[in-house]
């Protein structure tokens, strides 16, 4: 019998049958420093204009309690990113470059919302000093992905 090697022998039978695919698995490509910075500007953009959006939203209303002010500016500047980050996979800064933000061990799956918010409490309050790590860190991460245990991948392509 005359083998291709793309085939396999059907001991059953004797047919030569057409061998059957492995499912093929894709690792993930690390986000870049350039990549991370357009999303956390695009983000930083996107956070300035709801702010505006709600500052003139409760302009045009009258009487609106100052705690109803507060709360909408804190849940815009501290909640978007961690809620963002943890049900939906990434920010709009994100989605917009291609990025995904995810467990680290677990990069089919978001991180916790716990961990979102720490990871983003840290980011803050470290500013442009938490990515100084990415440039020589294996998977690319900032001092923030390090403690929440998160990486920011690019989103995996389709197989077929």
């Amino acid at each position: 019998m005359n083998h291709q090697p793309d085939e396999i022998l059907d001991h059953k039978s004797g047919a030569e049958t057409p061998e059957a695919e492995q499912p093929k698995r894709v690792e993930p490509e690390f986000a870049g420093l350039t990549d991370r910075i357009k999303a956390v500007v695009a983000d930083g953009l996107i956070v300035a204009l709801m702010m505006v959006i709600a500052s003139s939203v409760f302009s045009s209303l009258k009487d609106v309690p100052d705690a109803a002010r507060i709360f909408a500016f804190v849940f815009i500047f501290f909640l978007y990113d961690p809620l963002c980050t943890s049900f939906l996979g990434g920010t709009a800064g994100h989605y917009m470059n291609g990025l995904r933000v995810k467990r680290e061990s677990d990069q089919k799956r978001n991180v916790f919302i716990l961990l979102a918010v720490i990871r983003f409490l840290v980011k803050a309050a470290l500013g442009w000093i938490s990515v100084i790590t990415v440039m020589n860190s294996e998977k690319s991460k900032a001092i923030h992905d390090m403690i929440a245990g998160s990486v920011v991948i690019y989103k995996p392509k389709k197989t077929d």
